[in-house]
């Protein structure tokens, strides 16, 4: 199968691989025809039974996909019509989704980079699991890394029905699943490929509606987790769209890099041990949310008021995704644009900017390209206003990638004239939604007043406390519920001073000059650029952009975010300061130095102060408060680490 090929590393790495391969059987394949077995195995136990005789595969009537077909009827070649809705709630986004399977007729194929096996995750699997049932053709395409945890839900899955397939982008080792002492074998023979990463999302329903953004298939992306949640941010799109959506799925099923489940080592090894296991399905950890979001799939006035009322037309769709070719070391230069199309499709858009780029991305780790891009918009004579949205300490699952972000502060604010907001783990507004599909809350008590003895020694909670509790957001002390997350996407997020309910920022959008608004998988980053294929949907439509704007601004605003400007200057010699903190971080290690040029600020409203100023406007600390470089953060030993990164580590830069 050649996944454990070797590269030409030093010795001692080679050494080192080869003891762990030894040891660990990591590169112990099966012959062809044991696999041939396995997945006659496989194929035997599949299902043939179809529920349905209707040529409609008994789908959900949906006054969604009504809508969708309503713009592809209306289209022509030259006049293409689209519909398009931003899901920013995300039940929502879970809700619509479940809708949009239930509707299908002919075909849905899934691809992501994460697929849990939590209650959203398995909510989903059941859903395919019934389409397929019912007739209809299911393509689920994942990647190896972070998708699915249990062998046996893989072997399950592959033996589950005739209309059911599942694949693997990308395996190294010859398994869909890589144990924790794998990883050290991988990266020692097979670095370049274990970093080779299919990042792309798309759910595509009989090639007509597609959703596509920031969300994989894992509680916290749709506020069921239980400490810990994204502020993320999807699109769903119908019209002709659908049918290059369709084109790029098909380019990646059909690569030689995606292998099927029951064909790799760890799955036919269970396959031929065990036999085909049931389909998966664990127990809901909370069936009621579960019941209550069923109960709305079909409801048809929720679906019109939540997905068909705000839907919109737009026009100048364009989706733009990123080939497996990419992946191909050697390839011709002639392929690079099919293989790099989402980010030179997104550096093209930023570079033709005029008045103002509105970027919104978790991790602000620019590629080289992205700064000398960025470096050059700004030196432009009307250079336009750069505004960003990314994680603050606080918010993040990935303090690596934010230390190496702090590291580089000064040349975003001088160098790219970067407007940096930082999103606050406790929002004041945000979308987010508690109750009956929300996530997991204390309940508050809104109007019970302290008892006299707890008076004098609690202060009142503030206007903006309160407004959290009122959310379910509150800052808790009592509860250990928020104080870390969960391994799953790979991140855990740092210790807060106070517990609770806590989001992150998983958003990849953009808009350029008011006019054309971008959203994808893409993070902005040196992984999206050079190791990870990434897909984005562009509109040119005002209407449209105007609405993402607000959605991005939304996530900027002072109840949301910090904002970042330069720390006031040293008394003594801030000349020299400054020159020994440039020097510092111009060093690829050893970056020591420990005044960083900018900090954190809090907007402090008054007469003179209505509205926030820019950091680089004069007025901007007359309006703000420093608030140090990570407000609300319980830094602890996690300090040590934050440093060591942003001293050292900005070769990593690349892989994060």
């Amino acid at each position: 199968m050649g996944w454990c090929k070797t590269s030409l590393w030093p010795l001692f790495h080679r050494v080192l691989a080869g003891a762990f391969a030894l040891s660990l059987a990591g590169c112990a394949t099966l012959s062809v025809e044991q696999r041939d077995e396995a997945a006659g195995i496989a194929r035997a136990a599949r299902s043939s039974q179809v529920d349905c005789t209707r040529a409609d595969a008994c789908a959900l009537a949906s006054p969604l996909r009504a809508l969708g077909k309503q713009a592809i009827a209306a289209s022509t070649p030259s006049a293409p019509r689209h519909v398009a809705l931003i899901l920013d709630d995300a039940p929502d986004a879970l809700l619509v989704r479940i809708h949009l399977i239930r509707s299908a007729q002919r075909s849905i194929d899934l691809q992501t980079y994460i697929f849990d096996e939590d209650d959203s995750a398995q909510l989903v699997l059941d859903e395919l699991q019934a389409a397929a049932f019912r007739g209809v053709k299911v393509r689920v395409l994942i990647d190896q890394l972070a998708a699915l945890r249990e062998v046996e839900t893989l072997a399950g899955l592959t033996a589950m029905h005739a209309n059911f397939e599942l694949r693997v982008y990308n395996p190294v080792l010859d398994r869909a699943r890589l144990a924790l002492p794998m990883y050290a074998v991988a990266a020692g023979c097979c670095w370049r490929q274990l970093n080779s990463r299919m990042h792309n999302k798309l759910l595509l329903v009989d090639g007509e509606v597609g959703i596509t953004g920031g969300r994989n298939y894992q509680d916290d992306y749709y506020d069921w987790g239980a400490g810990y949640n994204f502020r993320d941010r999807d699109l769903l799109v119908a019209g002709p769209v659908g049918a290059d959506m369709a084109a790029n799925f098909e380019a990646f099923w059909s690569s030689r890099r995606s292998v099927p489940a029951e064909q790799l080592g760890d799955v036919a090894r269970l396959l031929r041990k065990q036999g085909a296991p049931p389909p998966p399905h664990a127990p809901y950890r909370k069936p009621e949310r579960v019941r209550a979001l069923l109960a709305m799939v079909d409801d048809e006035a929720a679906i019109r008021a939540r997905f068909v009322d705000p839907a919109m037309p737009v026009r100048g769709v364009q989706f733009i995704a990123d080939l497996p070719v990419k992946h191909w070391q050697g390839r011709p230069a002639e392929a690079n644009a099919a293989a790099e199309a989402a980010s030179i499709g997104l550096r093209t858009l930023i570079a033709g900017a005029r008045d103002e780029v509105l970027l919104q991305t978790p991790y602000l780790v620019l590629s080289k390209p992205a700064q000398h891009l960025f470096r050059e918009l700004h030196r432009r004579e009307d250079a336009p206003r750069v505004r960003i949205s990314t994680n603050s300490l606080a918010s993040t699952d990935a303090f690596i990638a934010y230390a190496i972000s702090h590291k580089y502060k000064r040349r975003y604010l001088r160098d790219f004239g970067f407007e940096i907001h930082e999103f606050k783990p406790f929002p004041a507004d945000a979308p987010f939604e508690p109750g009956a599909l929300g996530a997991d809350l204390p309940v508050f008590e809104a109007t019970a007043a302290p008892a006299p003895s707890s008076a004098a020694s609690k202060p009142r909670p503030s206007l903006r406390e309160r407004r959290l509790a009122e959310r379910g957001l509150r800052k808790d002390p009592d509860s250990e519920a928020g104080r870390f997350r969960a391994l799953g996407s790979g991140g855990m997020p740092m210790r807060l001073k106070q517990a609770g309910m806590r989001m992150g920022l998983h958003a990849k959008s953009m808009v350029v000059d008011g006019k054309v608004g971008v959203v994808g998988t893409h993070n902005f980053d040196p992984r999206g650029d050079t190791y990870n294929t990434e897909s984005a949907v562009v509109i040119e439509d005002p209407a449209f952009a105007a609405r993402l704007s607000a959605s991005i601004q939304r996530d900027m605003a002072p109840g949301n975010a910090w904002t970042i400007g330069r720390r006031d200057s040293s008394p003594i010699l801030p000349g020299v300061e400054y020159t020994l903190a440039r020097v510092s971080e111009r060093m690829p290690i050893f970056d020591l130095w420990p005044i960083k040029y900018a900090t954190s600020y809090e907007f402090v409203p008054g007469p003179d102060c209505p509205s926030p100023p820019s950091p680089f406007d004069p007025r901007f600390r007359a309006c703000h408060t420093p608030v140090g470089n990570s407000p609300e953060v319980d830094i602890g030993l996690k300090w040590l680490g934050v440093r060591v990164f942003t001293a050292f580590g900005s070769g990593l830069s690349p892989i994060l």
